[in-house]
């Protein structure tokens, strides 16, 4: 999947000779926490977050405030310089500039101008979708050697038993290196057929470990 299918082209954006108290008004109403800073032509020149506008203005605990704090321009306090993205950029690309950078939020620009915008909500609602966890099912995880050809044998008990699969994850083995974790989301509640079936075949299934199955 790429940014332009899941990105929001409804950007909110603000100049930086904007102050900081239209940014806050701005947020407020439009429930969101950041803000890409734009010049005249559209081309972005750095981002605002609400951690930004907190640490920018005083608390309402410490005595009298200096209120010509919101008249501050936005220049005085943006990250200059913000991360981007590009429209064909994968999901999965961004989502190591989230975890790499600590980043909050990704513009995307495309002609030297910002045509979207995901957040880390953004990144963990797709997560979800693309993993099924949002829909009934069980989540059935098999050890498998790191072979060519080794997913095939296990969907095929899947395909055999008629079980409409949501999603495959497939993830390194702490414990043996030379295999790898199958988790498997299937949409039923009841996967003991498929668990019997994938161990007569030889599959090392790690969960649902219940009591009484045999191993």
């Amino acid at each position: 999947m790429i940014l332009e299918e899941m990105m929001n082209t409804e950007v909110v954006t603000l100049g930086p000779g904007h102050t900081i108290r239209e940014a806050r008004e701005l947020m407020e109403d439009r429930k969101i926490r950041h803000l890409p800073i734009v010049d005249d032509e559209g081309g972005i020149v750095g981002v605002v977050s609400d951690r930004d506008l907190k640490e920018a203005i005083p608390s309402s605990l410490i005595g009298k405030q200096d209120l010509s704090v919101y008249d501050t321009p936005l220049s005085d306090i943006m990250t200059t310089d913000p991360l981007t993205g590009h429209p064909l950029d994968f999901v999965e690309e961004a989502a190591v500039i989230f975890y790499e950078n600590g980043i909050g939020c990704l513009p995307v620009v495309s002609s030297g101008k910002v045509v979207g915008i995901i957040t880390e909500t953004d990144l963990l609602y797709r997560y979800i979708e693309l993993t099924g966890a949002s829909k009934p099912g069980s989540q059935i995880e098999v050890r498998v050697p790191d072979v060519a050809g080794v997913l095939f044998g296990v969907s095929k008990v899947f395909y055999e038993h008629n079980a409409n699969v949501l999603s495959v994850l497939v993830y390194p083995d702490k414990e043996r290196l030379d295999h790898k974790i199958l988790a498997i989301r299937v949409k039923t509640m009841n996967p003991l057929a498929i668990i019997e079936e994938l161990r007569k075949e030889g599959y090392d299934v790690l969960w649902p470990n219940l009591p009484g199955m045999q191993q």
